[in-house]
């Protein structure tokens, strides 16, 4: 968690600072203090550690609730689920799915941008997020790794490479691990930022 060392003048200033420089409320601030006094004795100023001190699955969730109560959906539930200590999973279902997901999984994967930044604000090490809506993610993940098996029996076969369709980086991840450990093909990202896509070429031997 990120903890921050400064001076105030007192506790109430302490408190405002912290929240300033952490942007988080201070309910989810933990403070120690330690009196600085000058050489005559008389009270300086306070010594402060403020250090965030919160359940990140716990207020990941939080959050998503709120935001759907925002978008008007009040029917929704989230399932969490925490892997090591800095990966963090959120599950939703609601009669609004096909919303939350859009066009090609882009709400879906602007939700999930905006919750990895949020988390990733109050850590001082790499919080991985994810956000499911409805499955969509897992079906998507099957029907990518079928396409890598496919393509790359294509190419194993033919010796001619094959370039897919642009995706984003979490689903070009995918293709990268599913062939990582074929002996007759390798995988590269080629094309720019916003059109970057995998090419599926035979291995040189």
């Amino acid at each position: 968690m990120k903890t921050i060392t400064f001076e105030a003048k007192n506790l109430e200033e302490a408190k405002t600072y912290a929240e300033q420089s952490l942007r988080l409320h201070r309910d989810y601030i933990s403070f120690s203090t330690e009196e600085k006094r000058s050489m005559l004795g008389f009270k300086k100023s306070l010594s402060v550690t403020a250090a965030i001190d919160i359940d990140f699955e716990s207020f990941g969730k939080t959050t998503l609730e709120t935001m759907l109560e925002n978008m008007g959906i009040d029917d929704a539930t989230i399932e969490s689920s925490v892997e090591g200590d800095n990966e963090f999973s959120y599950a939703i279902n609601s009669s609004e799915n096909p919303v939350l997901i859009g066009k090609n999984g882009k709400t879906l994967d602007a939700i999930q941008f905006y919750m990895r930044n949020l988390l990733n604000l109050f850590s001082d090490k790499r919080v991985i997020v994810l956000v499911d809506v409805g499955g969509y993610k897992a079906n998507r993940r099957k029907q990518l790794e079928i396409l890598a098996t496919k393509t790359a029996k294509e190419v194993a076969k033919t010796k001619i490479e094959v370039k897919l369709d642009p995706m984003n980086a979490y689903e070009r991840r995918i293709i990268h691990t599913k062939l990582s450990d074929w002996r007759d093909v390798v995988t590269t990202s080629e094309g720019d930022k916003g059109n970057r896509h995998i090419v599926i070429k035979p291995r040189q031997k």
